[in-house]
C-alpha cells in the first residue's frame, strides 16, 4: 500500500471543551470533510536514552528538536506494517520522515541493535539518528482516538481532533490494547491544524469569535513530566516511611 513518506508543514495546536468542539466541526462543514479512516486510535512507542536525553532537549524549546517513534493504526499482530517516524521541528516548522516495516521486523531491529532492512535516504536519516544517539529503548507509549479532516479545495490543509489520549511507561508494545492514565481533562479535546502555507480566513474567525489560542502542547513532553511527578513522590513517601520507620 502506498504511503506519504515525508511532510513538511506548521502544526498549530489547541486546547477545547465540547462546545468549542462542536461550533467548529459546525463552521467546518462547508469547508472539509472527514477523512476515509473516520475514527481512528494512533498507537506510538517514543523512544529515547536512559537518561531521557531527547525529550529533556526538546522541552527546553530550542530551535531545533527531533523525536523517534514506530506508530501503528491498529493492536499490531508481528506481520502487520507499522511506521519508523523520525519528527524533526526547526524554526515552527514540522518535518516527518517515515519508512513502513512490519511490526516483528523493526522490534528485533530495535532489540539487537540492527539496521533497519530499508535502502533509502530516509532509511539512512533513520540509522544515522540512531547511531548518534547510542542505545535508543522505548520510553513511553501513547495512544489516542483521532479524526482527521481534509479540505474540499484540494490544498494540503488538515485538521485533526485527538481524545482519549492516554501514556504508559510500562508494557512498552503497540501488540497490546490502548490503555494508560490520561494526559487531558474529563471532556478536553486536542484540536492540531496542519498546513504548509496559511490558515484559511473563516477558520482564524472561528477561533478569534471561540476565543481559542495557540497552546505549547507536546503528549510525550507532558507524558514524560507526569512521569517524572509521579517518580518524585513515591520517592518522598518511600522517605517519608523511612524516616518514620528510624524514629
Amino acid at each position: 500500500m502506498a504511503y506519504q513518506a515525508t511532510f513538511k508543514r506548521h502544526e498549530v495546536k489547541y486546547i477545547m471543551n465540547p462546545q468549542q468542539k462542536q461550533a467548529v466541526l459546525d463552521v467546518m462543514q462547508r469547508y472539509m470533510r472527514l477523512d476515509d479512516y473516520g475514527r481512528t486510535t494512533i498507537r506510538s512507542l517514543y523512544f529515547d536514552t536512559d537518561s531521557w536525553e531527547l525529550i529533556r532537549h526538546s522541552i527546553e524549546k530550542p530551535v531545533y528538536r527531533e523525536k523517534l517513534r514506530v506508530r501503528s493504526y491498529k493492536t499490531a499482530e508481528p506481520d502487520d506494517p507499522v511506521f519508523v517516524e523520525l519528527k524533526k521541528k526547526y524554526k515552527k516548522v514540522v518535518y516527518k520522515r517515515r519508512v513502513s516495516l512490519p511490526e516483528r521486523q523493526v522490534c528485533e531491529c530495535f532489540s539487537r541493535g540492527l539496521p533497519l532492512p530499508v535502502n533509502s535516504q530516509i532509511g539512512n536519516e533513520i540509522e544515522y539518528f540512531r547511531s548518534f544517539y547510542g542505545n535508543l529503548h522505548p520510553s513511553v507509549f501513547l495512544s489516542y482516538e483521532r479524526e482527521a479532516f481534509y479540505a474540499l479545495d484540494g490544498s494540503d490543509f488538515r485538521v485533526t481532533f485527538d481524545e482519549n489520549i492516554l501514556y504508559r511507561d510500562y508494557d512498552l508494545t503497540l501488540r497490546k490494547e490502548a490503555y494508560g492514565t490520561p494526559l487531558l481533562e474529563r471532556g478536553q479535546t486536542l484540536m492540531e491544524i496542519k498546513t504548509a502555507g496559511g490558515m484559511p480566513l473563516w477558520m482564524c474567525r472561528e477561533l478569534t469569535r471561540l476565543r481559542l489560542f495557540r497552546e505549547r502542547f507536546s503528549k510525550y513532553g507532558l507524558a514524560y513530566m507526569k512521569i517524572m511527578t509521579d517518580e518524585e513522590m513515591c520517592e518522598e513517601k518511600n522517605e517519608n516511611r523511612r524516616i518514620l520507620n528510624v524514629s
